[in-house]
């Protein structure tokens, strides 16, 4: 009999994601077949299943966790916010429309719990533990009628439920009792323990909190876990992005990324961003941009709105300008749209303009269509000219997400050539550079997690700079196992999981 384990928070980000991959981690060490489940997923971060299956990114980094391949049942409903208030509605891997936030709570939702409850009876029949991560919080109670993601499917499951709080946040106590406070008795009844989560500072202080909160609710607390700096595990949605750096820290080579309203998959750049030599931080002024050796212009939830606040930030003209002082540009999906001469939305994909005038740094014009392009590829990166050096990195692995078309001007530099989508042989050219080596753009997302692309590009910025080469300094793919391993030995060291296995044992019977 499958068993149970729920994650609820008392907020967002309070650490519910992280805390089910370490939950998926600790199983499947023991040896389980374990499987994550997040009902419905809001985030801008995304993934491509081998199907050609769009998922929040945050399950994919469960998935892998639990040893397993990324698969749409782990997460059947994804609401990728587009702005306004509206966002793009994907059930199963595949969008079936945008629709204001008033329209999806108030008549889609509950039709979409059927997606959840079918992907749950599928998981049911091939793994014996599923680890549920809920969304928010479950005490909206202006929400309570229409959650498909919190309490109904604690209730769908009978699954035993664990309450998060963030003490790092501030209010951990009154955010847990009030949470309780708020919920139905059925649902109090389904919360079988506390988590006090990002805990700094000497435990021993914490214990008569921990007695008041355990006499106050009249449930145990089953863990304060510590902080853990640098996990280097995928974050789930923007909200992570209000902890980036927005200052180059220390490193030897100083990546900038445009972080644009309607930035999506900035996870593109997590790789980056953990390379010993080189410092990454977001950028949102032309202030805050400073002097970096070299500019991402990364994915967009809306291309079109996004292209049209680079210009009244005064962003586009600055990348212009820091172009014809010598400082390269790299554009990924909608950012490499962005890069070209004009923007055609003939059916209005996203917004009400038919065309829009493009940055100009690219020989290449996108033109939207209707329906959505979601791949994951293998592709070939072909030497071409960077910084006045070859960059070549022969294969690749990434994916593909993306509603436009992009043309390219007869006889432009065309290095990245897909040849395969989603299993099947192909060979398309997904990907523009300039013959000067300052200006290059792609549709794979993803490029940077390849291991000897990612260090020839930041190899050649250091010399650039007058700076040695050094060999590849991580394995990203190798790194991401030992931080699961990591996270997974911390959160069992501070987890009771006697209890917690107890709990899901008895909510089975």
């Amino acid at each position: 009999m499958t068993q149970y384990i729920m994650l609820q928070g008392t907020s967002s980000h309070v650490g519910k994601s992280i805390l089910t991959t370490a939950l998926c981690r600790i199983f499947y060490r023991m040896g389980r077949q374990v499987v994550p489940f997040k009902a419905q997923n809001m985030a801008l971060n995304s993934y491509v299943t081998r199907q050609g299956l769009e998922m929040g990114r945050a399950q994919v980094a469960q998935a892998e966790a639990a040893g397993l391949e990324p698969a749409v049942d782990m997460n059947p409903v994804l609401l990728k916010p587009t702005g306004n208030s509206c966002s793009q509605v994907i059930i199963d891997g595949l969008p079936i429309g945008n629709m204001s936030a008033r329209d999806y709570h108030k008549g889609y939702s509950l039709r979409a719990f059927s997606a959840v409850t079918e992907a749950l009876e599928r998981l049911k029949q091939r793994y014996d533990t599923i680890v549920i991560e809920g969304a928010g919080s479950p005490a909206e109670v202006n929400l309570r009628d229409h959650d498909i993601v919190n309490m109904r499917v604690a209730k769908y499951l009978r699954a035993p439920v664990l309450l998060v709080a963030d003490i790092d946040r501030g209010g951990s106590l009154a955010a847990l009792v009030g949470t309780l406070e708020l919920l139905e008795p059925e649902e109090r009844d389904l919360v079988k323990g506390l988590i006090i989560n990002k805990f700094r500072g000497d435990i021993s202080l914490f214990t008569p909190a921990v007695d008041f909160l355990e006499q106050k609710t009249g449930k145990p607390v089953l863990g304060v876990i510590p902080y853990i700096e640098k996990l280097g595990i995928d974050e789930e949605d923007s909200v992570s992005l209000d902890d980036k750096p927005r200052v180059p820290q220390t490193g030897d080579v100083q990546i900038a990324v445009i972080q644009t309203p309607k930035i999506s998959n900035f996870t593109d750049f997590d790789s980056l961003a953990e390379e010993p030599d080189a410092s990454l931080y977001y950028v949102r002024t032309v202030e805050e941009l400073g002097h970096p050796d070299v500019i991402i212009l990364p994915g967009s939830k809306n291309t079109t709105e996004d292209l049209r606040w680079l210009r009244a930030s005064g962003l586009a003209d600055c990348l212009s300008l820091q172009v014809k002082r010598g400082t390269p540009v790299i554009g990924i999906c909608g950012g490499y749209q962005m890069l070209g001469q004009s923007i055609y939305d003939p059916h209005h994909t996203e917004s009400d303009f038919s065309e829009v005038a493009g940055l100009g740094l690219l020989p290449v014009t996108t033109t939207f269509a209707d329906w959505k392009q979601t791949y994951q590829v293998q592709a070939l990166c072909r030497p071409f000219s960077f910084m006045g050096e070859t960059l070549q990195a022969g294969r690749l692995g990434g994916y593909e997400i993306h509603m436009g078309q992009t043309d390219v001007a007869p006889g432009a530099v065309e290095p990245f050539v897909v040849c395969q989508r989603s299993g099947r042989d192909c060979s398309l050219t997904v990907g523009t550079a300039r013959e000067d080596g300052l200006v290059f753009g792609t549709y794979i997302h993803g490029l940077f997690d390849n291991d000897p692309f990612r260090r020839d590009m930041i190899n050649i910025l250091r010399r650039h700079k007058g700076l040695a080469p050094l060999p590849v300094q991580r394995n990203y793919r190798a790194e991401k196992e030992r931080s699961y391993d990591r996270l997974a030995a911390v959160t069992a060291q501070h987890l009771d999981m006697d209890t917690i296995l107890r709990i899901m044992r008895d909510s089975g019977l």
